[in-house]
C-alpha cells in the first residue's frame, strides 16, 4: 500500500470536542440506514472490514461514536488485510493502529497473500474482491463473528445498480443486509444511504488516517468509468441516488429469534439527502 503523508490528527476532536451539525448528520444516517434493515441490535458482536480506506475509516467512526448516543450495546472488532506483495508501511501502520485505539475498537491486522496459487497467474477485480471475503469469512467462522460490517456506501450501490443493468441485463445491485452461507453470516453495510461526497468531506476536514491500497485497476475499472455518470444523472435529479436505492424495494431483515421491533434512533428525527453534500 502507497503511504500518504499524514497532517496532524484532527480526527480527535470528534472524540473530544462537540461534534459539528453536519458530522452528526452523517452519525445519524447511518444509524438510519441500520434501523430501517435491522442490521446490528443489542449485544451483537459486529466485525469491521477495514481496507484502510476512507469509507472503513468513516464507518468505524460513526459506529464508534453512535454508541454513546444508544440505550443498546454491541461491539466491534476490525480486521484488516496486510497483502504481502504490498504491504502497509510502519507509518501508516501505526496511524491506523493509533486511530482505533483512540475508538476503543481492536484491531488485528492479517498478513495474507494478494496472489494466491490458487489463481494461477490470473489476477483481475473479482478474484481480488473474493479472495479479501474469503479470508473475512474465515476469520468470521473460526470466531463466532455472524455479522460483517462493511464500508459501502450510497454511491457504491447506484454504482452497482448501473453495472448490472448495463453489463448483465439484470436489475439487481448489492443489497444493505445479505445472506451468506445459509444464514450462518450476513454481511450488513451501515453507510448504505450515505453519500460519498460526504465521507469525502469527513475525511478530508478531520484529515482520517486513509491508506490508499495499490490497485493496478484503481483508475481504469468500470465503476472509475461510472462515477462521472452518475454525477451528470444527479444534475438531471439531485436524488437520483435516492430515487435508485428505494426502486430496489428491499426487504430482508436477518433472521432472529426474538425478533424486537426497531429501536428508535436519533437519526429517525433528522432531515437527510439535501443537507450532506
Amino acid at each position: 500500500m502507497h503511504s500518504l503523508q499524514h497532517p496532524p490528527q484532527k480526527w480527535r476532536e470528534l472524540l473530544s470536542a462537540p461534534i459539528p451539525p453536519w458530522v452528526r448528520r452523517f452519525i445519524k444516517l447511518t444509524g438510519k440506514g441500520i434501523n430501517r434493515h435491522a442490521m446490528i441490535r443489542d449485544n451483537d458482536a459486529v466485525l469491521l472490514s477495514v481496507s484502510g480506506g476512507k469509507d472503513s475509516l468513516a464507518l468505524a467512526l460513526a459506529l464508534s461514536i453512535r454508541l454513546q448516543w444508544l440505550p443498546i450495546s454491541y461491539s466491534l472488532q476490525a480486521v484488516m488485510i496486510n497483502w504481502i506483495e504490498h504491504p502497509i508501511e510502519i507509518e501508516d501502520r501505526l496511524c491506523i493502529e493509533e486511530f482505533f485505539g483512540a475508538l476503543q475498537i481492536p484491531l488485528l491486522i492479517l498478513d495474507e497473500k494478494q496472489y494466491p496459487d490458487s489463481f494461477k497467474g490470473e489476477f483481475n477485480c473479482y478474484l481480488c474482491s473474493r479472495n479479501r471475503r474469503r479470508i473475512l469469512f474465515t476469520y468470521a467462522a473460526e470466531h463466532g463473528y455472524k455479522l460483517i460490517a462493511m464500508g459501502h456506501h450510497l454511491d457504491d450501490l447506484v454504482e452497482t445498480t448501473l453495472l448490472n443493468l448495463t453489463s448483465r441485463a439484470k436489475f439487481e445491485t448489492m443489497l444493505p443486509v445479505q445472506e451468506f452461507f445459509k444464514g450462518k453470516i450476513h454481511v450488513i453495510r451501515p453507510m448504505i444511504e450515505v453519500h460519498e461526497t460526504t465521507i469525502q468531506k469527513l475525511a478530508d476536514t478531520y484529515n482520517l488516517p486513509a491508506v490508499k491500497p495499490k490497485c493496478p485497476y484503481d483508475k481504469t475499472n468500470i465503476r472509475a468509468r461510472l462515477k462521472p455518470i452518475v454525477r451528470d444523472l444527479a444534475h438531471i435529479d439531485r436524488d437520483v441516488r435516492e430515487h435508485i436505492y428505494h426502486s430496489h424495494q428491499f426487504s430482508y431483515e436477518i433472521p432472529r429469534k426474538n425478533p424486537v421491533s426497531t429501536l428508535p434512533d436519533l437519526a429517525n428525527t433528522v432531515a437527510v439527502h439535501h443537507d450532506l453534500e
